[in-house]
């Protein structure tokens, strides 16, 4: 368990990019910090280890202040996955998943086999080992970091808009694997977007920011749908415009027994398809007709 009291963060230069933040990080669940760029989010991610000092207040890990611990030991017990990837041009897949294990001192057979197991954990061909990252896709290198983030067999997570560089189809396919990851291998993730589908898909704990790391609204993706606590939080997710509220257009078969989903604008927004694949109705109510976009999401992948 993560948690932040009263943490805030002031620059040299008089910027205040965390104003007074508290929150509880559960174990073993996703927390999302997402909101606009200069919210502060990427500040409170750096300052679990330590890459970033709070000025005042303290962080804890499972009790512990973290301040107490020297930030190089911290940093090698955490895993860390950047956008871009951030891998060292000048060496092998093989290398740089194994960073963390050679600075750790574990023998080099050792660090291979674990960097070649792991290689495995995130859907990359062994025979990838011995290139260089800049032969590589940007999704083949987001997997690369996300293994060499995993390397050490950390209990804590911390991803930073490892997404943000891919196109939308390989970063769908990664937000998938970050999923199956996350239910395999049972670890505490924090991970930063601007992207609240991002955040509605991935997180289990959702925390919307404003300016200076204010939180707007925390929960689960359904409670702050169904009910967005201020007009910021109902504009920052789209809840205002309508969009959200997809409805069954049951004119329009989409495959089988499937019905398409349409948006407050009539686009098409996903299909739909009721367990076993028989539609209760094809009048479907009120109630069944209403759902939540991370819903959408889920089934469009």
């Amino acid at each position: 368990m993560i948690e932040f009291r009263a943490v805030s963060k002031q620059y040299p230069d008089g910027t205040t990019a965390v104003d007074d933040f508290s929150v509880t990080i559960p174990s073993r669940k996703t927390t999302v910090f997402v909101g606009s760029s200069g919210c502060g989010k990427t500040t409170l991610l750096r300052m679990i280890n330590r890459m970033v000092d709070p000025t005042s207040g303290s962080i804890e890990i499972d009790g512990a202040d973290i301040a107490a611990t020297e930030p190089v030991h911290l940093r090698r017990g955490i895993g860390y996955v950047m956008q871009n990837s951030g891998l060292l041009p000048h060496r092998k897949v093989i290398d740089n998943v194994a960073t963390v294990l050679f600075l750790n001192k574990v023998p080099k057979q050792q660090a291979y086999e674990r960097a070649r197991e792991l290689l495995d954990t995130v859907g990359l061909d062994r025979a990838l080992a011995n290139r260089y990252p800049g032969e590589l896709s940007g999704g083949q290198q987001q997997r690369v970091g996300v293994a060499r983030g995993l390397a050490a067999n950390p209990n804590i997570l911390l991803m930073d808009e490892p997404f943000g560089a891919v196109d939308p189809i390989v970063r769908a396919d990664l937000q998938r694997e970050t999923m199956r990851l996350q239910k395999e291998l049972d670890k505490t993730v924090v991970f930063v977007t601007h992207d609240i589908d991002e955040a509605f898909l991935l997180g289990d704990q959702v925390i919307i920011l404003e300016k200076g790391a204010k939180i707007a609204q925390k929960g689960t993706p359904e409670e702050i749908l169904a009910n967005p606590a201020t007009e910021f939080v109902a504009d920052f997710i789209g809840a205002e415009r309508g969009k959200r509220r997809l409805t069954v257009n049951s004119s329009i078969v989409a495959s089988g027994d499937d019905l398409l989903l349409v948006d407050a604008g009539g686009y098409a927004a996903g299909v739909i398809s009721a367990p076993g694949g028989q539609l209760a109705s094809a009048n479907p109510s009120p109630k069944s007709r209403s759902i939540s976009n991370k819903t959408s999401q889920a089934g469009d992948a």
